[in-house]
């Protein structure tokens, strides 16, 4: 193993649990497993960064898997597993609610520990898992086994990556998972290691750790499971993502500093500031406004993805030129947020028909636009290099009329924001687009800046002082 910085020494100081918070979550874990021990249903298990010690000082989440006989059906897992569940969060005085992933479990929290109480089967090895959670025990024993000399390097790179903005494997960050992380870190001997071959990464590389590949993987990153074949670990890992941490590494290798793991808050601009940046930019801004489904992140982020790639090709098609996207969820509100580089249209719409030797077809275009009835046509049907045409009055002359029209419902959105936004959403433009509980997204849109360079401007601005 490489010998870590002084820095690195420095920052782990600063990461590690401390005892009484190692003795707190050691304490609930004991107990909440010998409550399932005790049910005579169910084998308690400790999973996670915590069964692996490998949790930041400070990241309070506790995951116990109940794993019952694999002769159970699926609804008897999910019956009885909700029930023992919340029997043994009540019974250490935790306030609890259901969510779901492939299969219901219980979030609760318990002396201010956020814990997650899974029900699992209890199988024999990884391909004979009935449910996908069935997986995490192996991953638990698998890295316990290995991890105890890297454990350091990995608490390293998650707090490097979580500072940046890569970590985390949901729907909305489409980052770095932790067993991934740990992964990683045994497979290059550590946090310098990663860092060294990071640097020169491209999107394809593939880590098989068993050397079991089972098959092909098309990500951008692949990571084997070494008790899956079959699996890619980092199948969460966007182009974009991976593309961010090899630039973290390349940075990080060249120049180590402390705003790679610790980056000062920025300051976030208010609605004079927003304004003032809109009319620098010279672009037109559009926000829609609309609750968010009541569903969980995982059902609810693809449709949001989904839902704005459907409005922007919408606007497209209507030959607004769209330069920006993106989408925020908060609890109650969600947020799509457009930037235009074009939003006032002519009234004239150039209409491209067949060309004149299909017959039939360019025959009943011509007679379709010379028998217009309520359509308004400026000019044609005419030819033009072989092909027919016809000048059309324009349906939405701005951007603002087409997405407050019906066509926005009718086009290709998430069913979930389908019916949410049926109910109501707003649009907004320019300055109005301005919220404050979303000021942190749509400044960080109007500024967007990679993780790296974003640390180097913070770096720069701190070491120039107010007056550089």
């Amino acid at each position: 193993m490489a010998i870590r910085s002084a820095l690195e020494e420095e920052v782990l100081m600063e990461i590690r649990p401390g005892a009484g918070e190692r003795e707190l979550v050691r304490r609930v874990a004991e107990r909440l497993v010998g409550q399932v021990n005790g049910s005579g249903i169910a084998n308690g298990m400790i999973v996670g960064s915590v069964a692996r010690d490998t949790w930041i000082r400070g990241d309070r989440d506790l995951d116990i898997f109940m794993l019952f006989p694999p002769d159970i059906s699926r609804e008897a897992l999910e019956e009885q597993g909700l029930e023992l569940a919340r029997k043994v969060a009540e019974s250490l005085g935790g306030t609890h609610y259901e969510k779901y992933a492939e299969h219901p479990y219980i979030h609760a929290t318990i002396e201010g520990l956020e814990v997650d109480i899974v029900p699992c089967y209890r199988v024999n090895d990884a391909s004979s898992i009935r449910s996908a959670v069935d997986r995490t025990p192996f991953h638990t024993r698998f890295t316990k086994e290995r991890i105890g000399p890297f454990t350091d390097d990995v608490l390293l790179l998650k707090q490097f990556m979580k500072n940046s903005g890569v970590y985390g494997s949901d729907q909305m960050t489409e980052g770095f998972s932790g067993y991934l992380c740990e992964l990683l870190i045994l497979h290059y001997r550590g946090f310098t290691g990663l860092i060294e071959a990071a640097k020169s990464w491209h999107p394809g590389i593939c880590i098989d750790i068993a050397g079991h590949r089972s098959k092909d993987f098309t990500e951008p990153l692949v990571v084997v499971d070494p008790v899956d074949p079959g699996r890619n670990v980092s199948a969460s890992v966007s182009l974009s993502k991976l593309c961010e941490f090899i630039e973290l590494a390349r940075g990080y290798h060249e120049d180590p500093a402390r705003e790679f793991f610790f980056l000062p808050p920025g300051r976030i601009p208010g609605r004079d500031e927003f304004e003032s940046d809109l009319r620098s930019r010279g672009t037109s801004l559009y926000a829609i406004y609309f609750a968010t489904p009541p569903y969980i992140e995982e059902i609810v982020v693809p449709q949001l993805r989904k839902s704005l790639g459907a409005i922007c090709s919408l606007l497209a098609r209507h030959e607004f030129v769209v330069s920006r996207a993106g989408y925020e969820m908060h609890e109650n509100r969600s947020l799509f947020l457009i930037e235009l580089l074009t939003d006032t249209l002519p009234s004239v719409k150039r209409h491209y028909g067949p060309p004149v030797w299909a017959f039939q077809n360019a025959n009943q275009f011509v007679q379709k636009y010379l028998d217009s009835g309520d359509i308004r046509v400026f000019s044609g049907p005419y030819i033009e290099n072989g092909i027919y045409i016809v000048e059309l009055e324009r349906t939405y002359r701005t951007a603002g009329d087409l997405l407050r029209s019906t066509e926005v419902l009718a086009t290709g959105i998430g069913r979930h924001v389908r019916e949410v936004m049926a109910e109501t959403y707003t649009v907004s433009a320019g300055a109005d687009c301005y919220d404050e509980d979303f000021s942190g997204f749509i400044s960080s849109f109007l500024h967007r800046t990679s993780p790296f360079l974003t640390i180097q401007k913070k770096r720069k601005a701190i070491t120039s002082g107010p007056n550089g």
